[in-house]
């Protein structure tokens, strides 16, 4: 389990406010991996968030998906605000999303990439991700 409830319900699909819905993701866009990153604490202290209803606001999605081949960034991310307009426009919602869409083939190089840069050492893992959802 994670630190935050908002993190838990993610990977539990509970319903609850601000949640990043998991399940609709992985039902609309079948990825192969997807990373949920709360980022709320790095912004608590922000102006705009001190009279905030949740202080679960701040998300970064990595998502690799089949669905994104032949899109440009700009529908990529068109598509999951999509899937996410109810969270976006609830009041304590998600205030801020981040996200980072690729293909397999994309997500392919870029772990070659990072693995050569690395010589060849595995980096970490966020306690957040879930993979082949």
């Amino acid at each position: 389990m994670s630190v935050t409830p908002v993190e838990d319900a993610m990977r539990l699909k509970v319903p609850l406010l601000a949640q990043i819905p998991q399940r609709q993701i992985t039902e609309a866009l079948k990825p192969s991996t997807l990373e949920i990153h709360n980022d709320s604490a790095l912004h608590a202290h922000h102006k705009a968030m001190r009279d905030s209803v949740s202080k679960e606001t701040h998300f970064r999605l990595v998502i690799t998906s089949e669905a994104f081949r032949s899109k440009m960034q700009p529908a990529r991310h068109r598509m999951v605000y999509a899937l996410l307009k109810e969270e976006m426009e609830r009041e304590g919602g998600v205030h801020a999303l981040q996200l980072k869409t690729r293909t397999p083939e994309e997500e392919e190089r870029q772990t070659a990439r990072e693995e050569a840069e690395q010589g060849g050492k595995s980096g970490g893992k966020s306690i957040a991700e879930v993979e082949n959802v």
